[in-house]
């Protein structure tokens, strides 16, 4: 081969292997999961905005990822994880084993309107959800209010788009969760 080949070769064989490297950080199927959480506006003498929790349950009705904890961070002294507990089957299955608050999932509580959670699958909650049938739970309670808990079916990791959608009765409006692979 003489050196002029030689020379052609090297960019393309640089240029493969570029590819390959860039075709590794891509994740195969990397799916997507987006939820939308309606929290009313309620027409109350005392109004407190309410505390949210979102996680994703196993068929033995075990914790397979936190998404989100919504309370009040800005109490003085943490009084309000004391009210976490108010969440019951939150806080049963999974809440009082954390330690709040929890990076990437704990946050202030929010205000009436649709609120919306994006997650993928290469990051976060998601990167370890193994393949399966699982449930979304959201549960709401509120101060001076009820308490209320949705439940969505869905499949893991999604082979066509899926959408579920539930409505709230009380503490929490529509919730909706949309999967795309």
């Amino acid at each position: 081969m003489k050196r002029s080949q030689r020379a052609l070769l090297k960019p393309t064989a640089l240029a493969l292997a570029m590819a390959a490297l860039f075709a590794q950080a891509i994740p195969a199927g990397a799916a997507e999961m987006n939820l939308k959480i309606e929290v009313p506006t309620l027409n109350v003498a005392e109004y407190h905005r309410p505390y949210l929790s979102a996680w994703i349950e196993r068929a033995d009705q075990s914790v397979a990822a936190n998404l989100a904890v919504w309370y009040d961070l800005k109490k003085k002294d943490k009084e309000g994880e004391k009210w976490l507990k108010d969440m019951r089957q939150w806080w049963r299955r999974s809440g009082r084993e954390l330690q709040m608050p929890v990076d990437g999932v704990s946050g202030a509580t929010r205000a009436p309107g649709e609120q919306k959670l994006n997650f993928g699958s290469s990051k976060g909650p998601l990167a370890g959800l193994a393949p399966g049938d699982y449930v979304l739970m959201v549960e709401a309670a509120r101060e001076v209010g009820g308490r209320e808990l949705v439940k969505l079916p869905f499949q893991w990791p999604p082979k066509a788009a899926q959408e579920a959608r539930a409505q709230g009765s009380s503490e929490l409006g529509a919730v909706s969760l949309d999967l795309k692979p």
